[in-house]
């Protein structure tokens, strides 16, 4: 599968945990941690090195797949995907709010590391969705997530909530630096949807 491609289905992933997140107050624990590990690999080779492997990026392909074939199912995931991009494009214009995020990013990575996986990533989503409210979370349009009251009001759930939406921003950032762009998935959603359907039959 293209890079390109790849990082757009990251951008779906973090929107459909999201979504998954909100609605439901459970997510899967595989893709959020591979959405997590993303934010901590700012200086990866590859594709693969930030996403920890194609096959991690699963829920995110067929995500996009099925946004892209119109599922109404996944409309408030294709909302948030949307205003992740645009978002993404005001957060590329911000030297200054990069190097913060960039900065603040570099010292979470290294934090909790004596502690069990799950303690660790809840502590470290707990930081990051600090981070982004004081940051992201400024600009507009802001994404409003929707979903039910028991789960927004979950500070675990709302914690994931927000660092998911970081990684968002994290595979929007990779998709725009590999030449995507609203043109793109305005008239290439053909080529993208062959992309996406070569990649799940292999």
């Amino acid at each position: 599968m293209k890079d390109k491609n790849l990082a757009l289905a990251g951008v779906f992933q973090a929107s459909e945990l999201v979504r998954q997140a909100a609605c439901h107050g459970t997510w899967s624990g595989y893709a959020a941690t591979s959405c997590l590990n993303s934010l901590f690999m700012l200086e990866a080779a590859s594709i693969e090195e930030i996403f920890g492997s194609k096959q991690r990026m699963r829920l995110g392909v067929e995500t996009l797949m099925a946004v892209l074939q119109g599922d109404n199912h996944y409309a408030d995931t294709l909302r948030y995907s949307v205003g992740l991009l645009q978002l993404q494009r005001k957060f590329s214009r911000s030297g200054k709010l990069q190097d913060e995020v960039g900065d603040n990013l570099v010292k979470i990575s290294a934090s909790g590391q004596d502690l069990e996986q799950h303690q660790r990533e809840d502590s470290q989503a707990h930081e990051i969705a600090q981070l982004y409210a004081h940051t992201i979370s400024q600009m507009s349009p802001r994404i409003v997530v929707s979903g039910k009251p028991q789960y927004l009001q979950n500070e675990r759930t709302t914690d994931w909530i927000r660092t998911l939406l970081m990684a968002g921003i994290r595979s929007a950032t990779l998709w725009q630096q590999m030449g995507g762009g609203r043109f793109e998935l305005m008239f290439g959603r053909k080529n993208i949807l062959r992309d996406v359907e070569q990649f799940l039959m292999g």
